[in-house]
């Protein structure tokens, strides 16, 4: 007897807590690039850390310097204070971890060959979309408003020119006094 497998849609939920909001939470902008470092693929991929990071070097093939790249000091001590890791005396990482690109996330999940990954990097996939569709959006947002911003300003010039020009008519000009009496041309005027 043949097997027969039920195909599932996975839908990228919207919710906070939800796996797309927890895989667009732990993206970082680093080296002009959107990353994911190693210990959040882990957890979403359901792997250890360590597991991941043998899967890579096994693999360095499949991994360019463009998929995946491990911290620099620098780098990792600033994301350290960012995300809060424990201090070095009292256990946890003793190296820099490694960030991978959106690319590097999908091949990582090709080579750890565990469903709960396969499942996952589609939401990982979906999650650097939708960053990727907002900085769209607010790059256009941007534009927008600077060409609000140069309307107004031609606006307020023109609105203040008009209010001048109001407040000339407005003003009473003094009236001319038209003298009584004869006068002498002035040529004619004695010294």
């Amino acid at each position: 007897m043949k097997k027969t497998r039920n195909a599932t849609l996975l839908k990228m939920p919207k919710r906070i807590g939800s796996p797309a909001f927890a895989v667009e939470s732990r993206i970082f902008f680093l080296r002009q690039q959107r990353v994911i470092l190693d210990a959040h693929i882990a957890e979403l991929y359901g792997v250890p850390v360590k597991v991941l990071n043998q899967q890579v070097k096994r693999n360095r093939e499949r991994f360019p310097e463009d998929f995946v790249f491990q911290l620099t000091a620098k780098e990792h001590e600033l994301l350290r204070s960012q995300i809060v890791t424990s201090k070095k005396n009292r256990g946890g990482r003793r190296y820099r971890p490694y960030a991978f690109t959106e690319h590097g996330a999908i091949m990582a999940a090709t080579v750890l060959n565990s469903e709960r990954a396969v499942q996952m990097s589609v939401f990982v996939v979906r999650a650097f979309v939708r960053l990727r569709e907002m900085l769209a959006t607010n790059r256009r947002l941007a534009g927008k408003i600077d060409e609000l911003e140069n309307r107004l300003d031609t606006t307020d010039s023109v609105i203040l020119d008009l209010i001048g020009a109001i407040k000339e008519l407005m003003t009473p000009r003094k009236p001319r006094r038209v003298r009584i009496g004869f006068e002498l041309p002035r040529a004619n005027a004695r010294p």
